[in-house]
């Protein structure tokens, strides 16, 4: 008997071992997110492998403490060893403000080499719509703003970002032009923007998120949470040091025909757009608001905004004007010496439905935008 239990458990012990050793070595290797003291913005390009940091002005490039975050078992190394390089701290002070480092896979097999660059910068106070992002190899449009600097002040430098990384999953988009958010050729002056409210399909029916309207915001839009927390994707905000007064630009607006909500058609509803910026407290650098906390703008956080009332918001199709003024809220106003010492985001939302974000809206529905401007007034 007592050799019959020993077989049992010699054979239990080898068929445990068996398991662990079978168990498949995670085979990705890439950078899912990165964040760091000074790090305002992380856009990460899986398809190029270029990560464009976005960093406060005052920030010192020599000294960069970055955490990236990688699958599980992945390692990551810098190509180059500067003799800064301590820790997660690394040197970007070199001319290009740009370096190379390649993950390995937990299971070795595999490589991936991303171009890290740091860009110290300001947000622009002009937004044309006219460029897309350089060396973007995606399916879809990556919008860019760009104001070269002079001898007495740095770049603005704004990467829009949008959800469009999250409706690539549906594969329901044949070509650029069938992404939500895309640019267009015949803005108000120049190119435009043009963002529409889509259909994600059986994939989108599948996870019960049945629209996606179209939208371009400033902040960043974090892929790895599209499907398990959508709210919670879209990270809004870039550190500001001045005192924003108004949002201004021109906008057409076309309702879609059928308004649903969460895939049922609602018959008395009609569709319509949104457009709003908000400044907002942030005395850590990583904070940042995000859809579960500021789409309904009622963050503590948030000192004022401006938002398009659903009276101004109305359907045309002709370029109309509009100008829309900062107004505080939660009884707070702008602290000279926090604004200086970047202790403010700011953050401009378009939607071409104004619920999309809780998958409420009409297939087809339209916002064209362009010649944004953000007036503002100096400390």
């Amino acid at each position: 008997m007592r050799l019959k239990n020993l077989i049992a458990c010699l054979f239990l012990g080898f068929a445990t071992t068996s398991c662990i050793q079978d168990e498949a070595l995670n085979s990705e290797a890439a950078i899912d997110a990165c964040t760091g003291t000074d790090v305002q913005l992380a856009h990460i390009n899986s398809d190029s492998k270029e990560i464009n940091i976005y960093v406060h002005k005052g920030a010192d490039l020599s000294k960069q403490q970055l955490q990236f975050k990688l699958p599980a078992g992945a390692t990551l190394k810098a190509n180059e060893h500067y003799p800064d390089d301590v820790m997660n701290n690394y040197d970007f002070s070199n001319d290009s403000h740009s370096r190379t480092f390649t993950v390995t896979s937990e299971d070795g097999e595999w490589h991936s080499t991303y171009t890290v660059k740091i860009i110290p910068t300001e947000v622009p106070g002009s937004f044309h719509f006219e460029e897309l992002l350089p060396s973007s190899n995606t399916e879809y449009d990556i919008l860019y703003e760009f104001e070269p600097g002079t001898s007495t002040n740095v770049s603005r430098v704004l990467q829009w970002s949008s959800g469009n990384p999250g409706f690539k999953l549906t594969s329901m988009a044949d070509n650029r032009t069938g992404y939500p958010t895309q640019q267009i050729t015949d803005g108000y002056r120049g190119k435009g923007l043009k963002l529409t409210t889509c259909d994600t399909g059986s994939f989108g029916a599948m996870v019960k998120m049945y629209i996606a309207a179209g939208n371009l915001f400033i902040g960043s839009f974090d892929l790895a949470n599209a499907l398990k927390d959508p709210l919670r994707a879209t990270k809004f905000g870039i550190q500001y040091y001045k005192r924003p007064v108004s949002l201004k630009g021109y906008y057409k607006f076309k309702a879609g025909d059928v308004y649903t909500d969460e895939g049922v058609v609602q018959k008395d509803k009609k569709d319509r757009f949104d457009i709003y910026a908000i400044l907002y407290e942030a005395n850590e650098n990583s904070f940042m608001l995000d859809g579960s906390n500021s789409l309904d703008l009622t963050s503590d956080k948030l000192v004022s905004i401006a938002r398009i009332s659903e009276e101004e918001a109305k359907e045309t199709d002709t370029w109309t004007a509009f100008e829309l003024p900062f107004e505080a809220v939660n009884g707070k106003s702008i602290d000279a010496a926090k604004l200086q010492n970047g202790k403010y985001k700011l953050s401009i939302v378009l939607s071409s439905s104004v619920d999309g974000a809780y998958f409420k809206g009409a297939v087809g529905s339209t916002l064209h935008i362009d010649e944004l401007e953000l007036i503002s007034e100096d400390n």
